[in-house]
């Protein structure tokens, strides 16, 4: 895949060596309190399995994820991947390390790889689900087109607590 640019940092595939930087970058509670998916402390273990983990499935020809770094001077400081694929729809997620936020990376980077997965992957439905609280996500979504389809009760599983979700969509 030919790295898609962006205002300031590249998207591309992980590769060997993104492991450090990775680490430090989404080693945040921060970012761990509104996802479900990444863990903390975000051990250099877990760096090298998910790098090795999606350098594997970069290989496939039929893919059901797609991970994006956010690589600003060759080094990763955030991501935005498609996982559970279908043929017609993926769910998109995202991350940021602290640093960069508020730069409007994470809209750019989430729309490039929207515009990816309808024009390459020819997706027709890309949805995203967010935590009731993280209005952050919810502005990101809304700024790039998505659309809030509804509320999820008893959606999520954080920490021992359930709690409600939202859930945004954007068709082609």
């Amino acid at each position: 895949m030919k790295p898609i640019k962006g205002k300031g940092f590249t998207l591309r595939y992980y590769q060997k060596g993104d492991e450090a930087s990775l680490q430090k970058h989404i080693n945040n509670n921060k970012i761990y309190r509104y996802t479900c998916q990444i863990p903390y402390p975000y051990t250099l273990k877990t760096a090298k399995q998910w790098v090795k983990d999606n350098v594997i499935n970069n290989k496939k020809r039929n893919k059901e994820k797609v991970n994006f770094v956010i690589d600003i001077n060759g080094k990763v400081v955030g991501g935005v991947g498609l996982f559970d694929v279908r043929p017609h729809k993926a769910e998109i997620g995202y991350w940021l390390g602290e640093k960069y936020w508020g730069q409007g990376i994470i809209p750019e980077a989430v729309k490039l790889v929207v515009d990816y997965g309808f024009s390459k992957m020819k997706l027709s439905r890309i949805y995203a689900s967010t935590m009731k609280p993280n209005k952050q996500s919810q502005k990101v979504l809304l700024k790039v087109g998505f659309r809030k389809e509804g509320v999820m009760k008893k959606y999520y599983l954080k920490d021992g607590k359930i709690g409600d979700g939202y859930l945004f969509a954007k068709v082609k």
